[in-house]
């Protein structure tokens, strides 16, 4: 597992190794959405290369674009259909090509033909997702301010369409269950980063 429990503090609150979790590689920020990111990473691309992760555990050898390769699906719901789901934040390429066109922060155009490729590095896979998630029109809910406010769990059901494995998606799997104390502990860890 990428998350382990390791003890509980004197409060009864779970403490979770988060070695295996590296930090993002974008810097800056909302603290709020970085350990958000950081939390359904965990349980969508538990890997320790995580930015380069294709489904099914393999790793692209190029991340000058998102990999588009089709890998076939052997359990769950979706059994026999194949996902091209890449990257730390598992994202198809319908999903990243429709993303990248409005969020990423330097797409390489050429001039005379209007058409445009998105490199799918580690920083630019955090930035598109980052300003996705804080774009309250697209989610109708502000995302940042609720995470302030302390509801999680409205977030998780809100994003759970799109990253499956959140707790109200179709496929949860062993790190679900602990991905509220996984947050607690990331956003600790993310609001003591140096602004």
């Amino acid at each position: 597992l990428l998350w382990r429990q390791t003890s509980r503090r004197p409060n009864g609150n779970p403490t979770f190794e988060t070695t295996r979790n590296p930090a993002l590689v974008m810097t800056g920020g909302d603290p709020y959405i970085r350990a958000l990111m950081r939390m359904f990473s965990a349980s969508e691309a538990s890997d320790r290369q995580p930015y380069s992760v294709i489904y099914g555990g393999s790793h692209a050898k190029s991340l000058d674009r998102h990999p588009e390769q089709c890998i076939r699906i052997v359990s769950g719901p979706n059994i026999n259909n194949c996902s091209t789901a890449a990257g730390r934040y598992q994202m198809i390429n319908t999903t990243w090509a429709k993303m990248s066109k409005k969020y990423h922060p330097q797409p390489d155009c050429m001039l005379f033909f209007f058409e445009c490729t998105y490199s799918f590095e580690s920083e630019y896979q955090d930035a598109v997702v980052h300003a996705w998630l804080s774009d309250e029109q697209f989610w109708k809910m502000n995302i940042p301010q609720v995470l302030k406010d302390g509801d999680l769990e409205k977030v998780r059901q809100r994003l759970s369409s799109t990253w499956t494995s959140l707790g109200y998606g179709i496929e949860t799997n062993t790190v679900t269950p602990k991905l509220a104390g996984m947050y607690q502990q990331l956003l600790r860890e993310e609001l003591a980063q140096p602004k």
